[in-house]
């Protein structure tokens, strides 16, 4: 997960609108139900993801309350407004939402920081939408759905560092990074780069995009399709390259034993068959994820 100033989002936003972006998801319809094919991790007949059978595993019932950061950006959000169902976050929650049974107007937003998201403990949320990838840790306090978005980390570094055109594994070790403490970018820097100086860790994005506008680092990590947008926040800095998969994914994230997931699982499944996922992503995340990648 990754965060952006509101200058960046502005200017996105404006790119979205000229490529004739809009969300699909608010036009979904509130009589759609689920499929009865078993979802990974549990299996439940139709009738118990009916809208009427879920309402006692709600937060708030007969609405569905879902969870992300404030401000939000592109291209997850557009505008600053989860509520217009447009951004691929935006999109995604209306159209598992329409699944579950639930129109746009019985669709609540809540504000959930991303850090806190996914500390144990009860939530004021049915599930949290915020980029945030599964780890196992993390999965110790909180449950995540199965992948709404596969997701690779990219290296954002200023145009004239050395690291643009040297960009080897062994090089980069070579390098001095700085990223948001407890990301998994951060947790790729050391586990993946393992770079021979420590990484200099930052309370927030900002601090660390500072950081490297201020050259006291060399290089941040950071999921791609954010990785692409800071860099119209940071004056000559570029995308030097995005890293081979890792298998990290998107999640949406619920209480930690939630049986709702059961259902948003079985939503997700029906939204990947259907093409809806493919088609949000070639609406909101193609243009920003062509970028070549470090070979080992």
């Amino acid at each position: 997960m990754r965060q952006m100033t509101v200058a960046a989002m502005a200017a996105i936003a404006m790119l979205a609108a000229s490529a004739g972006l809009a969300g699909c998801a608010s036009e979904s319809s509130s009589s759609s139900s689920i499929s009865a094919t078993p979802a990974a991790g549990g299996s439940s007949s139709a009738a118990s993801c009916s809208n009427s059978a879920i309402q006692g595993q709600l937060y708030a019932k007969g609405q569905l309350t879902v969870a992300t950061d404030k401000p939000v950006y592109p291209p997850w959000f557009i505008n600053n407004k989860p509520t217009n169902g447009q951004g691929y976050e935006s999109a995604v929650a209306y159209a598992v939402a329409a699944q579950l049974g639930f129109p746009k107007s019985q669709v609540t937003w809540a504000y959930e920081p991303f850090n806190s998201s996914y500390a144990p403990g009860p939530k004021k949320f049915d599930f949290d939408v915020n980029e945030i990838s599964y780890s196992t840790a993390r999965a110790q306090a909180v449950t995540f759905s199965d992948s709404y978005y596969d997701v690779q980390q990219a290296l954002v570094a200023l145009k004239n560092s050395p690291i643009v055109t040297k960009h080897s594994p062994a090089d980069l070790k070579t390098y001095v990074f700085g990223d948001q403490v407890g990301t998994t970018s951060l947790q790729f820097i050391n586990s993946q780069i393992q770079p021979s100086q420590t990484p200099k860790v930052f309370e927030t994005l900002n601090d660390v995009k500072q950081a490297l506008q201020t050259k006291q680092i060399a290089a941040l990590v950071t999921d791609t399709p954010t990785a692409e947008f800071i860099t119209t926040e940071i004056p000559g800095s570029v995308v030097v390259a995005q890293f081979p998969s890792t298998g990290e994914h998107y999640g949406l994230l619920f209480a930690k034993g939630n049986k709702l997931v059961t259902c948003v699982n079985k939503a997700l499944a029906t939204l990947k068959s259907n093409g809806t996922l493919a088609k949000l992503t070639a609406q909101y995340l193609k243009d920003f994820t062509s970028v070549p990648t470090i070979q080992p």
